[in-house]
């Protein structure tokens, strides 16, 4: 998905992340864009840069065009964690409650956009962390369902066996 807009960079939302660059924060950005509001995953930030002001370059003013995955909201929180809006500690990408605490007005996406790889100004936050990976389970789906068909042959046979014999 695509959408351009501009990002409203005060209301930007840190949430705690593990990727496979290590511990760090998602930097999770309203864009104002014709339709309304949509937050975006901008990417990975370390610790060290978690304050907006640790990263200047990054923060783009103007016009912008986000590229990304669409993504659904993720409320309540993270295993065992639960999202302390008031205290500024959140745990997973709520856009309902994120849009509540950072009082944004006017109608804002139910969904949120993961950022493509493409490069921010200053190196962060490193977008395009986002895997998606299917298992491939094929083999054991084969073999289930192979299995089960020799089953059911068998039992035919020994239905078919047992009517022959009465």
């Amino acid at each position: 998905m695509t959408v351009s807009g501009v990002f409203l960079h005060d209301r930007e939302t840190p949430v705690q992340a593990v990727t496979e660059r290590g511990a760090g924060w998602w930097v999770v950005t309203p864009l104002r864009t014709p339709m309304g509001l949509v937050l975006v995953n901008r990417g990975f930030a370390p610790t060290e840069l978690k304050a907006p002001q640790s990263r200047p370059l990054g923060q783009a003013a103007g016009p912008v065009r986000v590229t990304g995955l669409l993504r659904a909201s993720e409320p309540g929180g993270a295993f065992l964690r639960r999202n302390a809006p008031a205290d500024g500690r959140w745990y997973s990408r709520d856009v309902a409650a994120i849009a509540r605490a950072k009082g944004l007005a006017g109608p804002v996406a139910p969904f949120f956009i993961d950022a493509d790889a493409t490069p921010n100004a200053g190196g962060y936050p490193v977008g395009g962390l986002t895997v998606v990976r299917f298992r491939n389970s094929h083999l054991a789906y084969a073999l289930t369902w192979f299995g089960l068909c020799g089953l059911s042959l068998a039992g035919a046979a020994i239905l078919i066996r047992s009517g022959r014999r009465a």
